[in-house]
């Protein structure tokens, strides 16, 4: 079965759509497939209607993230990294960020981010039309998206711009909503939102796994982290990610150190990559397992520049490890200063954390606003 009823009844035994929920009636109401192209990724595959109609509608009606442009667009050829940069969200994740959000009747919301506009349909069912403004800073995304929500019966406004700086002059909302990764929540949001709630997924390239969820009150705004979100990094940044061989090379001569901190103790550890994601700004980091049985691994660290970069090699049974670091930046220096200060702090996981944002900048705490443990250098531009 590869309908609507099905994509419900996968929502409601996950516990994605309570009992009750009031996003129930906009998931019932809102087809899938309208929002969709004929050709998409879902886990890595490529999904085409006209090859497989049925693949196609399982796909459609699964609760999957299904990837619609790669490269912006741009047809980069086969041997250049892949990276995604539109999609259709996981249901389950769009449920738990509009849970979050808090919607009431009568209220405002700006999206930034329109993808698809399956998204801002949901919004529209359940708020009116009228009280939905989309933004999207692709002009071809955001015209599919417009004529998609079309196609499902809403017009709420779709725009094309940066959103979050390009918002309509002298408008105000009572929700403000990111559909991608941001590392630094724009003030420009806390402005108009008064006393409202601003919802994003957060972070950088070393840790982008959470939403941020702050109440406005007066000029800044307090909340904290929640859930596990996947999502797609803000283009108005250099982006993270790519290829090893796409930023080392084999002439490059780094400088060998050593650390006795465990490569490790590191990647296996969310609340450690939380932390350091913090202090360690506008970098990303891929661990190479070894193939050959012996457990041994390889933690490589890039800048998003691609300046830069860092390894740690782990051996398992050994208390010293071997660094290697090349470029401007000292990047396992930067991860390791990290990692010493979250200890100094008491190793809190990300519960404890919470987040201050205002005109200065942005601000970390523990447990309670005011405690302000650390001050998140601006991401660069």
């Amino acid at each position: 079965m590869s309908t609507l009823e099905r994509l419900l009844k996968i929502l409601i035994n996950k516990g994605s759509l309570k009992p009750g929920s009031p996003w129930r009636d906009a998931v019932s109401g809102v087809r899938r497939e309208l929002f969709l192209p004929d050709t998409f990724e879902a886990n890595g595959r490529r999904v085409d209607r006209r090859e497989n109609p049925k693949r196609w509608a399982w796909a459609v009606y699964a609760d999957l993230a299904l990837t619609t442009q790669i490269n912006e667009g741009q047809d980069l050829g086969e041997d250049v990294y892949q990276r995604p940069t539109s999609s259709s969200s996981m249901p389950t994740i769009m449920l738990q960020a509009l849970d979050l959000l808090d919607v009431h009747d009568g209220h405002r919301v700006f999206e930034a981010g329109a993808g698809t506009g399956y998204n801002a349909a949901w919004l529209c069912h359940r708020l009116g039309h009228e009280r939905v403004i989309t933004m999207d800073i692709d002009p071809e995304v955001a015209k599919q998206a417009e004529a998609n929500l079309a196609a499902a019966g809403f017009t709420p406004r779709v725009l094309c711009g940066n959103a979050e700086q390009d918002l309509p002059a002298g408008e105000t909302y009572d929700r403000v909503l990111g559909t991608y990764t941001l590392p630094d929540v724009p003030y420009t949001w806390i402005e108009r939102a008064p006393g409202g709630r601003i919802v994003t997924p957060w972070g950088g390239g070393i840790f982008h796994y959470s939403f941020v969820v702050l109440d406005v009150e007066g000029e800044r705004a307090h909340g904290r982290f929640a859930g596990n979100p996947a999502f797609m990094n803000t283009r108005s940044r250099p982006a993270g990610g790519g290829r090893i061989s796409d930023v080392y090379h084999q002439g490059d001569n780094g400088v060998i150190g050593r650390t006795d901190i465990s490569p490790r103790d590191i990647t296996d550890d969310p609340d450690a990559l939380f932390w350091i994601d913090l202090m360690v700004r506008d970098a990303w980091h891929h661990l190479g397992e070894a193939d050959d049985g012996s457990d041994e691994a390889t933690l490589w660290l890039f800048s998003t520049d691609r300046s830069s970069w860092a390894t740690a090699e782990y051996v398992p049974g050994h208390d010293a490890y071997e660094t290697e670091q090349y470029g401007p930046r000292r990047l396992w220096d930067e991860v390791e200063a990290a990692y010493r200060k979250w200890q100094q702090l008491g190793t809190p996981d990300r519960d404890r954390a919470g987040l201050t944002v205002d005109r200065e900048g942005q601000h970390v705490w523990l447990d309670q606003p005011g405690s302000s443990v650390l001050d998140v250098p601006p991401a660069a531009r």
